[in-house]
């Protein structure tokens, strides 16, 4: 981990209120594992590892292994993990003992939605079906779920803080819902296989992430956009009024929260991961990060999206205001530590100086 805020951020997570000893001499099966969230997690267990002596052991099942060797092809210990080449369409068959299931694969970003909807909801019902099965075989000491803040669907009233309990309403036929809906199920599928089976899940639901490991060639939406601007010394470009407003967690603050649900959440329920604090409009968003650099002399215009981009407005958060809360994940003695200022800081500065 030659990149300083790489290390710094791996740092970072070890220092949070989690006993990271009870992953030793563990094993972890990941999913996605070259995604923008789960990717950090990668990198954190290879840390502890070999930085801090806690024998993890970890198997990874990507869709692309080459893309995953690639990724990840200079950081210590990448030959002792496996790698599995999979689309989690069917059951897998491994032989050796999984203690622990992270379940982050999922396509997130709203460009997919309108032009695969079935291979967005494809890992999010079958993957879990299946990874559920094979907890249920392995007895596994936990399985943490991803799943998302928009579960929520529409809030009933604006303003208020959406914990584990708010529910409003989704349109099945909306295409954007292909995600939603389906981590909806995967969610009641959790909850069924933990009833009937006593498999001991975990939900994560996630709300706006961004990190360093952000594909900004890529990734269409704001966060990522506007960081490549940034990096590109160009005027940050909003395709909105701006108005919208989101609620930013940092990857440090995600990850402790990840490994704080999978080690220390009750079976059978969910979590927000989310920063309420930081909750500011698109507008706002564009506006700190030309703040960050006065030296750039970078603007924040507007302009029209163009359709052959191919991505879905979420219909679910237009005229509203959805605060998700952190209040039941703090109550498991985690904290958001990382504001907007410092977490896009390091995100462009890491960017910077990978290239």
């Amino acid at each position: 981990m030659t990149n300083p805020i790489l290390l710094q951020d791996m740092e970072d997570i070890y220092a949070r209120n989690v006993d990271w000893r009870e992953l030793d001499r563990k094993t972890v099966l990941l999913t996605g594992a070259y995604g923008m969230l789960a990717s950090y997690i990668v990198y954190y267990l290879m840390y502890l590892r070999h930085q801090k002596s806690i024998d993890v052991r970890l198997i990874t099942v990507v869709r692309n292994k080459e893309k995953f060797i690639d990724r990840f092809s200079n950081v210590q210990g990448i030959e002792k993990i496996r790698v599995i080449q999979d689309d989690l369409s069917h059951s897998l068959n491994i032989d050796s003992r999984i203690d622990y299931i992270i379940h982050a694969a999922s396509l997130a970003s709203p460009q997919y939605y309108s032009v695969c909807p079935v291979e967005v909801l494809s890992p999010n019902t079958l993957g879990t079906y299946y990874l559920l099965q094979l907890a249920r075989e392995k007895a596994c000491k936990g399985f943490l779920l991803f799943s998302t803040c928009d579960v929520y669907g529409t809030p009933v009233s604006n303003g208020t803080l959406i914990d584990e309990n708010s529910y409003g309403s989704m349109d099945t036929l909306d295409i954007h819902n292909c995600y939603s809906e389906s981590k909806r199920m995967s969610e009641t599928m959790c909850k069924a296989f933990q009833v009937q089976y006593h498999v001991p899940v975990k939900i994560a639901r996630i709300a706006h992430t961004y990190a360093p490991t952000m594909d900004i060639q890529n990734d269409p939406r704001v966060f990522a956009s506007f960081v490549k601007n940034i990096v590109d010394g160009q005027n940050i470009v909003m395709k909105s009024d701006g108005t919208g407003k989101r609620s930013f967690c940092y990857i440090t603050d995600a990850v402790a929260g990840y490994f704080t649900i999978l080690l220390k959440g009750k079976d059978g329920e969910a979590y927000n991961v989310c920063n309420t604090d930081q909750f500011v409009s698109i507008r706002e968003l564009a506006e700190c990060l030309t703040a960050l650099y006065p030296e750039r002399n970078l603007r924040v215009i507007r302009k029209v999206r163009d359709k052959s981009e191919h991505y879905t407005e979420n219909s679910l958060l237009v005229g509203c205001e959805r605060v998700p809360s952190h209040r039941k994940l703090k109550e498991l003695g985690w904290n958001a530590e990382v504001g907007i200022k410092e977490g896009f800081g390091r995100v462009v500065e890491y960017i910077e100086n990978a290239r």
